[in-house]
């Protein structure tokens, strides 16, 4: 299994690239207004600093946010920017994509003499209690290791 995201001690407030140039220019006061905001609900989380990406800013925390904080936060945005309010999009944390790569799955199945169907491999991760809460980001990916082997490598995204 492989990840390459940003950290999930982020906050993402997705927003246009000039209100967030503007946003950062008091990004000081803006960092010790949100950490007395959390404060306030008697969060331990605090805001270390912001930065200003393309698609909006990003708010870098010392823990990992949880829900309450991750609106306190939005809400503190919103109330900043009142005039532009609404151009700002929900905050969110970071997503990861992740795959695995599954080895050694015969190619033809004994079931149906024929090449391993996208059925079979759902069937089987659903019956295996390791993929219990995995959600599949699209279909598996089921490759033939070598034309003389039955073996294939299945590709998931998750």
């Amino acid at each position: 299994m492989t990840t390459k995201s940003p950290s999930q001690k982020q906050v993402i407030i997705p927003m246009s690239y000039d209100i967030a140039k503007e946003f950062i220019k008091d990004s000081s006061s803006h960092i010790v207004n949100i950490n007395h905001a959390l404060k306030a609900i008697k969060s331990s989380t605090i805001a270390d600093f912001i930065c200003v990406e393309n698609k909006g800013i990003i708010i870098t925390t010392n823990i990992v946010l949880l829900g309450s904080d991750l609106q306190e936060i939005e809400k503190y945005i919103k109330n900043s920017l009142s005039s532009d309010a609404d151009k700002v999009l929900p905050a969110r944390l970071p997503q990861y994509k992740l795959y695995l790569k599954i080895v050694d799955i015969p190619f033809i199945s004994k079931k149906t003499n024929s090449c391993i169907s996208l059925d079979e491999i759902g069937g089987i991760l659903k019956n295996n209690h390791l993929f219990n809460n995995i959600v599949l980001a699209s279909k598996p990916h089921i490759i033939k290791m070598s034309p003389k082997f039955n073996m294939s490598i299945i590709w998931i995204d998750i």
